[in-house]
């Protein structure tokens, strides 16, 4: 399997495209600033759905209200900085499938992704319980601290990334 994702690196990495963006002296940085555009658009958002949820912040707000301002912003943030982070990776994708900071940083976006399909299966069919509530139940809080610690993490990694060669 490793064997193959190397491969497909390695093919990735060969695109006129992949090679266009790695030769550019100007587009890469461009798109990094992009991405923590979007990243700051996708944190910012999320953060403020989920310390509503812990019941830290706007706590005089309902959830569903918050949520419906919050993420149309959160999904735009995600596509921008989803985008901008495939260019980034095809120019150089043997390195980062090989890097230790990528792949725990992708592990955790699935992991958000999981919590948050999990979260709106199940623990939101029961928003009318505690929408309005100051201090929402144990499982509320707890989707939204997995989230916020993730997406916290996220950051982190997604910086340590250039770091470790």
């Amino acid at each position: 399997m490793r064997e193959l994702i190397q491969q497909a690196a390695e093919w990735i990495g060969s695109t006129s495209l992949a090679e266009g963006i790695a030769g550019s002296s100007y587009l890469f940085p461009n798109l990094e600033t992009i991405h923590v555009l979007g990243l700051a658009l996708v944190i910012g958002t999320i953060g403020m759905v989920d310390l509503r949820l812990l019941g830290f912040a706007s706590t005089h707000r309902t959830v569903r209200d918050i949520s419906a301002q919050m993420l149309p912003f959160a999904w735009t943030g995600f596509g921008i900085a989803l985008l901008s982070g495939l260019a980034m990776f095809i120019s150089n994708a043997t390195f980062y499938v090989d890097n230790p900071a990528f792949q725990v940083k992708m592990l955790l976006l699935v992991l958000v992704g999981i919590n948050m399909l999990v979260f709106h299966g199940r623990t939101w069919r029961s928003i009318d319980e505690w929408d309005s509530a100051p201090k929402p139940p144990t499982a509320v809080r707890l989707a939204g601290a997995v989230s916020l610690t993730c997406w916290i993490v996220i950051v982190f990694l997604g910086r340590w990334i250039g770091f470790i060669l």
